[in-house]
């Protein structure tokens, strides 16, 4: 049986593949139909997610780092992790801490997004 973390970390790395692929379908069947994500914009919904690559990749590149879980039940668990990665429109290298809650129907069943908040990297104090 996989290790929650590496289970959880493998889910997130489909989210972000999609994101760098442009693959709404993708994207969509990775997250809840009641998906919610906290971000510095706002709130946004499934569809806000998914509509993020409408008009193709949205990131170029993305590395995942200092992964850590929190089983909280038996499905239901919350990720978090650093993401560094540069955007596909923009080109700009940006960084951000993760917290993206997992859940499934049941043992078989695939973990999936439920809610998800990006918080921006500040850069370390001097």
């Amino acid at each position: 049986m996989p290790d929650l973390l590496d289970e959880l970390l493998a889910r997130e790395t489909e989210v972000w593949e999609a994101l760098r692929l442009g693959d709404m379908a993708a994207d969509r069947a990775l997250l809840t139909p009641g998906f919610l994500g906290v971000y510095e914009s706002g709130f946004g919904s499934r569809e806000d997610h998914v509509r993020e690559v409408k008009d193709g990749p949205s990131i170029a590149s993305y590395e995942l780092s200092e992964p850590r879980v929190v089983r909280l039940t038996e499905h239901i668990a919350l990720l978090s992790y650093r993401a560094d990665y540069t955007g596909a429109r923009d080109g700009v290298a940006d960084a951000m801490y993760v917290s993206s809650l997992w859940e499934r129907a049941g043992v078989d069943e695939p973990w999936l997004n439920s809610f998800s908040q990006d918080t921006t990297a500040t850069p370390p104090a001097a």
